[in-house]
């Protein structure tokens, strides 16, 4: 065939473009040599958990969680919300995730529903000095959504290493996101609130016995259920009690 008639053949063909001023002869191109594989990052759910277990103490902990980039939240908000309180607490409370107010100003429940829980634990005597407050996510969610459930997987060791550097005597574990995810349920608060069940880690000595109860935002919608959440209120009050 003549060029001409050649290029003709790859425009019918549906050839429009080239990728090197001469041909390949594939019969004489060198063998394919395949190399060895590279062994791959490990997914970033594990290097959050690398990265938790390096902390020996909680100023560690949150300098690592500082410089962590491997969840996508973090980019879309302004603050890294760590912790408030006494870390020397028996009463260890862990909520969900951070909203306008506590992004803004870098600290747990202190908008509407970290008011309201302060007045829940003035009503059993209890102030922000005698307790320590944390959240399973430490950025906000845009919009205040919930979080997803992938980005409260990135996050767990995080909260994990927190507990076990705090060394709670007790839990208050607020809302259905905080119950599920630290204590491995699928029910519905509703259902787990009011129940002392046991929060486990391997970093712990012992089971930690934990409480879920409303989370005060959702008291703030529904005020009937305030009832049964200063149930369980008392029901913490009276363990701290006999802890003495």
């Amino acid at each position: 065939m003549t060029p001409s008639q050649v290029l003709r053949w790859y425009i019918a063909q549906g050839v429009d473009d080239c990728v090197a001023e001469h041909t390949l002869d594939r019969t004489r191109a060198a063998p394919v040599r395949f190399l060895a594989p590279v062994e791959s990052p490990l997914p970033v759910a594990d290097s959050s958990a690398h990265l938790a277990l390096q902390a020996a103490s909680l100023a560690d902990l949150q300098a690592l969680m500082q410089s962590y980039e491997g969840c996508a939240l973090k980019r879309s908000c302004q603050s890294t919300v760590f912790g408030d309180g006494n870390p020397a607490a028996r009463l260890m409370i862990v909520g969900e995730a951070p909203g306008a107010d506590e992004d803004r100003l870098g600290l747990p429940f202190v908008g509407a529903s970290g008011r309201l829980l302060d007045s829940m634990l003035a009503g059993i005597g209890l102030d922000r000095g005698q307790v320590y407050i944390s959240n399973v996510v430490p950025w906000r969610p845009p919009g205040n959504r919930k979080p997803e459930p992938a980005e409260v997987e990135l996050c767990l060791p995080f909260i994990r290493r927190q507990i076990e550097l705090v060394d709670p005597a007790l839990l208050l574990l607020l809302g259905g996101a905080a119950s599920a995810s630290l204590l491995a349920r699928s029910d519905s608060i509703s259902r787990l609130r009011g129940q002392w069940l046991e929060y486990t880690s391997h970093g712990l000595a012992r089971p930690i016995p934990a409480l879920p109860t409303f989370h005060p935002a959702f008291l703030l919608r529904t005020p009937l259920q305030k009832r049964e959440a200063w149930r369980d209120l008392l029901a913490v009050r009276q363990r701290l009690d006999q802890l003495g």
